[in-house]
C-alpha cells in the first residue's frame, strides 16, 4: 500500500497508543486472559460483553501520529489491547527507526530454505514486539506473472508452491512472537499500472491452480489476517468481492481470521456484507457509517459480530491478548537480526555465471570496484525496493554496510588493494578496469510500488520511500558501462542488485554474474564473503530471466503479459492461462536466459537415484545426492511432475523441494514429500480439486531445466 500523506506526520507518543491498562485484570473482569479455552470460544465471550460502539471500534481504522502504519483501538475494560499495525515484509516500515532492513522477499524466496525463512519471520516478529507492533503486513504472495511488476521485489517469485512454502514459513515465524501476520494482496494484484482500477480477468481454474494457491498455504499455516487488494477481480473490487472473500477465502480455504483492506481500498460500507472485516487506514466507510448501517439493518448485527469475532479469534490464537503490546524501545535491531539478515542475503544470492573468476583468487592484487551502488550513499539507495515495504532510510542508513567498504576490507586480508569509480564516466571506469586484475561492476535496478518497470533494462536511481511515480533515474547506461568494462578487462564480475529479472545483453562478455537481489542493510557484509568463497553460493532463481528482447526469438509482449485496455475499465486479461513463468517457456520450447530454479555453486552435485515411496498424504521422492566437489555446499533438490496429456496441464510443475548441505564427497538420501494435490487439477465442473488418473512423469534435479532423474508413477489404478 502507499501511505496517504496525512498519516505521515511527526512521530507521536506510541506508548500512549499501544499500552492498554488492565491486561492483567482479574479473571472475573476478563476471564479470557490466561484461559486455556479455544480462541474462538474466548472471542465469543468477549463479543457478548461488547457494546455496539466497541464492536465498530474494533473493525475501524483510527488515525495515528505515531510511527506505525495504523491503529485499531482496543477495549481496555475487557483487556483487549490496541492493534498496532505496520508494514513488514522486509522489516518494519512506515516511520519506524532503529529497525533492521532485511533482504526483500524475492531474496528470501531465493534461499529455497523454509527453516531460514522461519528464522527471518521470528526475527521480524521480535522487532515488532520491541516496537509495540502486533500486526505485520506481510508476507506478500502475488505471483510474478509480469516481471515488469513494480512490486515484484515484495513477493516470492513465479511458482505457487515456492511462494506458498515461503509464506507459510514466514507466517509461522512471525506469529510465534504473538504478532499477527497478514498475507497479501488478495488477489491477482500482479501489476502497478492502473492498480486501483484494473480488472484482473482470469479463469476459475487458473486462479485456483496458480494465483490462489499461495494464499491457501498461508491459511493452512494459520495466518491471522489477509489483506485484500486495490484491483478489481473480474470487474469487482477485490475488497468487496463476495465470491472471493466469502466464497473462496473464508469458504473453500477455511480462513477463520479477518480480512483487512489495503489502505483506502474500501469502496463502501456495504463491503461488510461481502466479506471485508476491517477498514484501514481510517473509518471513511466504517466507524459512524457502519454504526448507522447496523442500526438500520443494512448490515446485520450478526455480520458485525462475525467481523469482531474474527479479529478477536486471531488475537487470541497468536497469544496477543495475553502478551499485549508495550512501549516501544528506541532500537529494535539486534545482533540476531543482523545475523539472520546476513544468512538470508547470502543463501538467497544466486551465482548465475562463473568462468573461473570466482571465488576471487589469492593471486589477485588489484581490484576495480565500479558503480554507484557500491558506495555508501549508493548502497543506501540501491539495497531496497521503494514503497510501503521500504524500511525508512533514516532508520538504518548509517548502518548499511556498503559493498565498497566490505570488499576493501576483505581484499586487504588477501594483500589486495581496491580502487573505486562510480561509473558516471565510462572512460574513467574503463581505465580503472584496464589497470586492475579483476573488475567488479555493480548494476542496480530501481523497483517501486505504484510504478511498473518501464522495461527489463537496469535503471539506477531513487524513488520516494512511500511509493508512487516520483522516481529519479540516473543517466548512466549500465549496459554500455558493463560492455565497455568487460572489453577492457576479461576478468569482469557483475553484481546485480534488482527486485526481479533484468536483460543482460553483455552476458557472454563477462566472466562472472551474481544476482544479489535487494539485500537490505547487510549488503556488502553479505556479499564480500561470497565473492572470496568464505561462504558458498546456494541460492536458486525464484523467477525466470528472459533473454534480451533483441537477442530473443519473441517480442516482449510474448514473453511477459501486460495490461490490455478495453473500453471503460482497463482489463488485464490472463490470456496465457496456466502458461505463466517457466511453464510458458516449457510449453513454447523457448530457452530463457536463466531458468527458474537455476543457481551455481563453488562445488558440484550428482543426482544418482530416484525412488518413489507412497504415503498417506502423497508420495515421498527419495533422491540420492552426492557432493562431487572439493568443498562443502548446499543444494536444492527439486522435484517436478508432468501430468498425463488428458489433464491439459503445462509440461511440468514444481511439486516439492528440499535444501540440503553436504560436505565434500558426502552422499546422502534426500526425502522430498510431494502431496496428492500435485497429482490433481482444478475441476470447474465440480469447483473442486480432482485427481487425475494415468501415468505421471516425475523428474528430479537441481533446476527446472536440469532434471537428470526421471521416473513414472501410476495414479488412479492406471498403469504406466
Amino acid at each position: 500500500m502507499r501511505r496517504p500523506a496525512p498519516l505521515l506526520v511527526a512521530l507521536g507518543a506510541l506508548a500512549a497508543l499501544t499500552v492498554v491498562p488492565g491486561a492483567a485484570s482479574s479473571s472475573t473482569t476478563c476471564p479470557w486472559v490466561g484461559s486455556s479455552a479455544a480462541p474462538a470460544t474466548k472471542a465469543s465471550q468477549v463479543v457478548a460483553r461488547l457494546t455496539l460502539a466497541e464492536k465498530v471500534q474494533l473493525v475501524s481504522g483510527a488515525a495515528t501520529s505515531g510511527p506505525s502504519a495504523g491503529v485499531i483501538k482496543g477495549v481496555s475494560r475487557l483487556c483487549i489491547p490496541n492493534l498496532v499495525l505496520d508494514d513488514g515484509s522486509a522489516g518494519l516500515g512506515n516511520r519506524q527507526t532503529g529497525t533492521t532492513a532485511f533482504p526483500d522477499e524475492i531474496g528470501q524466496a531465493a534461499t529455497w530454505d523454509t527453516s531460514l525463512q522461519g528464522s527471518q519471520g521470528r526475527a521480524l516478529g521480535l522487532e515488532a514486539v520491541a516496537k509495540g507492533v502486533n500486526v505485520v503486513f506481510g508476507p506478500g504472495v502475488n505471483l510474478a506473472r509480469n516481471p515488469l511488476n513494480g512490486r515484484g521485489f515484495e513477493y516470492a517469485g513465479e511458482d505457487p508452491l515456492l511462494a506458498g512454502k515461503t509464506a507459510a514459513a514466514l507466517v509461522s515465524g512471525i506469529q510465534s512472537q504473538h504478532v499477527i501476520a497478514t498475507v497479501k494482496h488478495l488477489a491477482l494484484n500482479d501489476q502497478e499500472t492502473n492498480r486501483t482500477t484494473v480488472s484482473s480477468d482470469v479463469s476459475e481454474r487458473v486462479a485456483a491452480e496458480l494465483y490462489l494457491a499461495p494464499f491457501e498455504a498461508a491459511v493452512k499455516a494459520g495466518v491471522g489476517a489477509a489483506m485484500c487488494a486495490y484491483n478489481r477481480v473480474s470487474s469487482t473490487y477485490a475488497c468487496q468481492d463476495k465470491s472471493l472473500l466469502d466464497g473462496v477465502l473464508k469458504g473453500r480455504l477455511g480462513f477463520s481470521g479477518f480480512v483487512v483492506s489495503d489502505f483506502q481500498a474500501t469502496h463502501s460500507t456495504a463491503s461488510a456484507n461481502t466479506g471485508l472485516d476491517m477498514e484501514l487506514p481510517t473509518a471513511r466507510y466504517y466507524g459512524a457509517a457502519l454504526t448507522k448501517a447496523v442500526q438500520s439493518g443494512a448490515v446485520p448485527l450478526s455480520r458485525l459480530n462475525d467481523m469482531v469475532k474474527r479479529v478477536l479469534t486471531s488475537m487470541f490464537r497468536v497469544g496477543l491478548v495475553d502478551h499485549p503490546p508495550r512501549a516501544a524501545v528506541a532500537t529494535a535491531t539486534t545482533p540476531t537480526s543482523i545475523s539472520v539478515a546476513t544468512r538470508v542475503a547470502q543463501q538467497g544470492a544466486v551465482l548465475l555465471r562463473n568462468t573461473g573468476v570466482l571465488p576471487v583468487a589469492s593471486t589477485v592484487k588489484k581490484i576495480a570496484v565500479i558503480g554507484d551502488a557500491a558506495s555508501q550513499d549508493g548502497a543506501a539507495r540501491a539495497s531496497q525496493g521503494y514503497g510501503s515495504a521500504h524500511v525508512p532510510q533514516f532508520g538504518f542508513n548509517g548502518h548499511v554496510t556498503a559493498p565498497l567498504a566490505a570488499i576493501t576490507s576483505r581484499a586487504a586480508r588477501s594483500g589486495a588493494t581496491v580502487s573505486y569509480d562510480d561509473g558516471s564516466s565510462t572512460a574513467k571506469a574503463v581505465l580503472a578496469a584496464a589497470t586492475s586484475d579483476v573488475a567488479i561492476v555493480f548494476v542496480n535496478d530501481v523497483n517501486n510500488e505504484g510504478l511498473d518497470r518501464p522495461d527489463l533494462k537496469p535503471h539506477t536511481g531513487s524513488c520516494s520511500t512511500s511509493g508512487g511515480s516520483d522516481c529519479t533515474y540516473s543517466s548512466v547506461d549500465q549496459d554500455q558501462l558493463v560492455k565497455a568494462v568487460a572489453a577492457a578487462n576479461p576478468h569482469t564480475i557483475v553484481v546485480l542488485q534488482s527486485g526481479g529479472p533484468v536483460e543482460m545483453p553483455w552476458v557472454r562478455q563477462v566472466a562472472g554474474i551474481v544476482e544479489a537481489w535487494l539485500p537490505g542493510q547487510v549488503d556488502g557484509a553479505a556479499l564480500a564473503p561470497l565473492l572470496w568463497g568464505d561462504v558458498n553460493f546456494s541460492g536458486k532463481l525464484p523467477v525466470t530471466f528472459p533473454v534480451a528482447q533483441k537477442d530473443g526469438p519473441l517480442k516482449t509482449a510474448a514473453q511477459y503479459p501486460g495490461v490490455k485496455d478495453s473500453k471503460g475499465v482497463p482489463h488485464a486479461v490472463y490470456s496465457e492461462g496456466l502458461l505463466m513463468g517457466y511453464r510458458w517457456y516449457d510449453a513454447k520450447k523457448v530457452a530463457p536466459l536463466y531458468p527458474f530454479g537455476f543457481g551455481l555453486s563453488y562445488t558440484s552435485f550428482r543426482y544418482s537415484r530416484l525412488r518413489m515411496v507412497p504415503t498417506s498424504s502423497g508420495v515421498t521422492m527419495q533422491v540420492t545426492l552426492t557432493n562431487t566437489g572439493s568443498r562443502a555446499g548446499a543444494e536444492v533438490a527439486q522435484v517436478y511432475v508432468s501430468a498425463p496429456a488428458s489433464a491439459g496441464e503445462p509440461p511440468k510443475a514444481l511439486a516439492g523441494y528440499v535444501k540440503l548441505t553436504l560436505k565434500a564427497g558426502e552422499t546422502r538420501t534426500v526425502s522430498v514429500p510431494v502431496g496428492t494435490r500435485s497429482f490433481s487439477v482444478w475441476s470447474t465442473a465440480r469447483h473442486a480439486w480432482a485427481p487425475v488418473a494415468g501415468c505421471w512423469v516425475v523428474r528430479a534435479g537441481g533446476g527446472s531445466t536440469s532434471l537428470p532423474l526421471i521416473g513414472k508413477l501410476s495414479r488412479g489404478g492406471k498403469s504406466c
